[in-house]
């Protein structure tokens, strides 16, 4: 859901579908559904997200899939401490999963609810807009750095966990560091920033 909607948006969904289903949001529940079903759950009373068929079709084939491939539970995608990569290719196998989201599932995964992996390697950030202008405010990168540029910016400058730096970057990007008018003084970046203007 997290996808060309604000993060506070797109991660209210399941509590609104979960409203919107008596309270009942378990996998068996969610099973149940059919295709239109899911949609006319996505859509009714208002549209939970800009893009409701598609976020329907991703959503039903994703319960599907956690049924057929998980034994219905989500948690043996990482169960037995796998390799941060075995993480991120599970999540790829999803419909509509590209690597920012894959890698984002697997960082929040490791980074908030510590859930223990073999290793980090394999998370990188996910360069959205907010990272990318941070890291090119910061000097890190060229302002206009590809995706790729980025990714491998992260991974040269913490190896071990590149995807670490995804985070503080998002929440620089997104209170401060904001393209026009940038908060300078309220950023803990401020001092190490070159760019970083003290009349902001």
């Amino acid at each position: 859901m997290d996808r060309q909607v604000k993060a506070e948006r797109a991660w209210s969904i399941p509590y609104k579908l979960q409203e919107r289903l008596g309270g009942d949001f378990s996998i068996p529940r969610l099973a149940s559904l059919s295709p239109s079903q899911v949609r006319v759950l996505m859509t009714n009373p208002e549209p939970l997200h800009r893009f409701v068929d598609d976020m329907s079709r991703y959503l039903h084939a994703a319960i599907q899939h956690i049924i057929n491939r998980y034994a219905g539970d989500a948690s043996n995608i990482w169960r037995g401490t796998p390799p941060s990569a075995e993480v991120v290719y599970k999540f790829l196998e999803f419909d509509g999963i590209g690597p920012k989201i894959a890698s984002m599932a697997a960082n929040i995964l490791a980074r908030d609810f510590k859930i223990p992996l073999a290793d980090h390697y394999s998370i990188d950030i996910s360069a959205d807009v907010h990272v990318r202008r941070v890291f090119g405010r910061l000097g890190l990168t060229p302002p206009d750095a590809s995706i790729e540029q980025l990714i491998f910016r992260a991974r040269a400058l913490h190896p071990v966990f590149p995807g670490l730096m995804d985070f503080p970057a998002w929440e620089v990007g997104r209170n401060w560091c904001r393209p026009q008018n940038p908060d300078c003084l309220a950023c803990y970046m401020n001092e190490v920033c070159p760019t970083s203007s003290s009349s902001a």
